[in-house]
C-alpha cells in the first residue's frame, strides 16, 4: 500500500525518508529561490502580457503542486521567459493584452496546456517530446530570447512600442520614436543592466535581481520620479489568489488548442532538459512520464488559482541546486516565501519601476541565445546546423508558433530522410585475419573475386528497403562477374511485412541473374520472421551463417 501511494504521489516517499541532515540546504535553497522569485515573476508576467501580480500568482499553487508530484528533486518550477512569450504569442490576437478578456484567455491557456501535459503522461507519451530535436530547440530559444529582449525596449526607452514578434517591426518602431526617449527611464534600464550584469559576475549566488529591484524602488520613491514621467507598477493587489476559473465557448477553447499544444510541448521540454542534468548530476532516476503528469497537474490546478501556465526554468533550477537543494521541500519554502510576499509586501511594489523588471527580463534571456550551440553544430553536423538555422529563421521571421511548428516537421522530415537511406558499406577482410571492415576506411582490405559483401546499418522497414535494393542493384553494375553477394545482416533488429516481400522479390531477381544470396549474423528474432514468413525456405536455409566469414568461404567454394 504504501509502495502504491509513493508511486502516485512522490512526496510521500521522500517525506517518509527525509534526513536531519537535509534541512540546511533545502532551507538555504528555498528561501534563497523564492526571493529570486518574486522580481522574476512580476517580470515574466509583463511579457505574457498580463499585470506583474500574475507572476506571484504562478509563483505559488504550481510550486506545491510539483512538489507532491514531481520526482525532480531540484527543478524549481514556476513562470518563465520562454512560456511567457509562447503565451503572449497564443492569446494575443484574440484580446488585447492585460484586459480582463486576455487574462481569462490565459488562464484558460494554463488549464488547456496542464491538461494535455497530464493526458500525455497517463499515456506515457514521454517520448512525444522528441519531436524537438536539440538544434530546434536551440534555434527556437535563441529566436524567441530576442523577441523577448526586443519586446522590453518599450518599458527601457519609455516610449510606446506595440508588441509582435517580429523584430523587424519593433526595431523600426524604436528608430521612428528615437527623438521621444524618456532618458530618466533609460538611464534607469541600463543602470539595473549594468547592476544584474555585475552582481552576478561578482557573485553568482547573489540574488541581484532582488537587490535591483529594491534599489530602482527606492531610488524611484525617494526622488519622486513617478511624477517625472518613470512608469511604476503602481498599485499591487495584496492577498492570495482567489478561487476559480472564466466560463469560455467551445470556439475560444479550440481557438487555444496551438497555443496550448505549443505551450506543453515546448514547457515540458525545457523542464525535462534541466531536470535530467541535475538528476544525472546526483545520480537518481527522472521518470519523464511522472513529469508530464505533475508539470499538468501544476497547471490545471494552478489555473484554478489565477496562476498563467509555469514550468521548470534552468536558472532558478541551477540556483536552486547551487543553494543546497536536496529535497522538493527546498520549491515548498519557495511557494511559502512567495506567499507571504502576496498577503504583506505587494505595497512595497507601487513604486517600482517598470524600466527595472524590463531589466531584468533582458538580463535573463540573453543567456536562451545559445551562439556556443551553433559554433559547434558548425564544427560538428552540417544537417543539424541547417535545423537550427531554419527554425531560427523562422522564428524571427514568420513568429513563435510557426517557428516551433516548423522546426517539429523539419526535425520529423529529417529522421525520415536518415531512416530511408540508411548507411551501408561495403566490406572487405583485412589480412591475416577473419575481420570484415568498409573498404573506403581500410583500403587493405580484401575480397575473392566475384563476391561482394554489403552491411547496411539499419533495421529493414517499408521507408529503406527500397535503398538496400539500390545498393544491391549497383554492386551488380559495377561488379561484371560476380556470383555471389554477403549480407552483412547483425545490425538489422527487425522486419516488417514490406521487408520481407521486398527480400523474396531481391532473391528472385538475383537467382535469375545468377547470383547467389547469403546471410551473415542473422539474429533470433529475425530469423523468426524469417521462418513464420517463408523467407528462410524460399532463400535456402544453407544461405544463412553465424559469420560473415563462413558466408564468403562458401560462397568462394560454390563458384569454384
Amino acid at each position: 500500500m504504501g509502495a502504491m501511494l509513493s508511486r502516485l504521489i512522490p512526496a510521500v516517499g521522500w517525506l517518509r525518508t527525509y534526513r536531519k541532515e537535509d534541512i540546511r540546504g533545502d532551507l538555504n535553497a528555498g528561501l534563497t529561490v523564492g526571493v529570486m522569485l518574486i522580481p522574476q515573476g512580476m517580470a515574466y508576467a509583463m511579457i505574457a502580457g498580463l499585470p506583474p501580480i500574475y507572476g506571484l500568482y504562478a509563483a505559488l499553487v504550481p510550486l506545491f503542486i510539483y512538489a507532491l508530484f514531481g520526482t525532480s528533486r531540484q527543478l524549481a518550477v514556476g513562470p518563465v521567459a520562454m512560456v511567457s512569450l509562447l503565451v503572449a504569442a497564443g492569446v494575443t490576437e484574440f484580446a488585447d493584452p492585460g484586459t480582463n478578456v486576455y487574462i481569462g484567455l490565459v488562464l484558460a491557456l494554463a488549464l488547456l496546456s496542464g491538461s494535455i501535459q497530464f493526458l500525455l503522461g497517463l499515456c506515457r507519451f514521454g517520448f512525444a517530446t522528441r519531436l524537438l530535436s536539440h538544434p530546434v530547440l536551440s534555434g527556437f530559444t535563441s529566436a524567441a530570447a530576442l523577441i523577448i529582449g526586443l519586446n522590453q525596449l518599450k518599458y527601457l526607452l519609455g516610449v510606446p512600442i506595440p508588441r509582435s514578434n517580429s523584430i523587424f517591426f519593433i526595431l523600426s518602431e524604436a528608430a521612428g520614436q528615437l527623438g521621444e526617449i524618456h532618458f530618466l527611464t533609460l538611464g534607469i534600464g541600463i543602470g539595473g543592466i549594468v547592476l544584474l550584469v555585475g552582481l552576478r559576475k561578482w557573485r553568482p549566488m547573489f540574488p541581484a535581481s532582488l537587490v535591483a529591484i529594491v534599489a530602482g524602488t527606492l531610488f524611484v520613491y525617494l526622488f519622486g520620479l513617478d511624477s517625472a514621467g518613470i512608469e511604476v507598477v503602481g498599485i499591487v493587489p495584496s492577498g492570495l489568489p482567489k478561487f476559480g476559473l472564466p466560463t469560455l465557448g467551445l470556439s475560444e477553447w479550440r481557438d487555444l488548442l496551438p497555443a496550448a499544444l505549443a505551450v506543453s510541448l515546448v514547457g515540458f521540454m525545457e523542464s525535462v532538459a534541466v531536470a535530467k542534468k541535475f538528476a544525472s548530476k546526483h545520480r537518481y532516476r527522472l521518470d519523464s512520464n511522472r513529469e508530464l503528469v505533475a508539470l499538468g497537474l501544476s497547471n490545471v490546478i494552478g489555473a484554478f488559482f489565477q496562476a498563467y501556465p509555469t514550468t521548470g526554468g534552468f536558472s532558478r533550477t541551477a540556483v536552486n541546486d547551487q543553494a543546497g537543494a536536496r529535497t522538493p521541500l527546498a520549491t515548498i519554502i519557495s511557494g511559502a516565501v512567495v506567499g507571504l510576499t502576496l498577503l504583506f509586501l505587494t505595497p512595497l511594489f507601487y513604486y517600482l519601476p517598470k524600466a527595472l523588471l524590463a531589466s531584468v527580463v533582458m538580463v535573463a534571456v540573453y543567456g536562451l541565445i545559445d551562439w556556443k550551440e551553433a559554433q559547434f553544430l558548425n564544427r560538428t553536423s552540417s544537417s543539424d546546423l541547417i535545423l537550427f538555422v531554419l527554425t531560427f529563421g523562422a522564428t524571427l521571421l514568420l513568429g513563435i508558433e510557426e517557428g516551433i511548428l516548423l522546426g517539429v516537421a523539419a526535425s520529423i522530415l529529417s529522421v525520415l530522410q536518415q531512416a530511408s537511406k540508411p548507411h551501408t558499406a561495403r566490406l572487405g577482410r583485412l589480412p591475416g585475419t577473419k575481420t570484415y571492415r568498409n573498404r573506403v576506411r581500410f583500403p587493405e582490405a580484401d575480397l575473392p573475386s566475384g563476391i561482394e559483401v554489403l552491411r547496411i546499418d539499419a533495421s529493414l522497414f517499408f521507408a529503406n528497403v527500397d535503398h538496400l535494393q539500390d545498393q544491391l542493384d549497383s554492386i551488380v553494375r559495377e561488379t561484371p562477374d560476380l556470383r555471389g553477394i554477403v549480407l552483412d545482416a547483425y545490425p538489422i533488429n527487425r522486419l516488417d511485412a514490406t521487408a520481407v516481400h521486398s527480400l523474396l522479390s531481391i532473391v528472385e531477381d538475383l537467382n535469375e541473374k545468377q547470383i547467389t544470396l547469403y546471410f551473415a549474423g542473422v539474429k533470433g528474432p529475425v530469423m523468426d520472421m524469417f521462418r513464420r514468413s517463408g523467407l528462410e525456405e524460399a532463400i535456402g536455409s544453407e544461405r544463412f551463417f553465424m559469420d560473415i566469414h563462413a558466408a564468403v568461404e562458401v560462397a568462394r567454394a560454390e563458384r569454384c
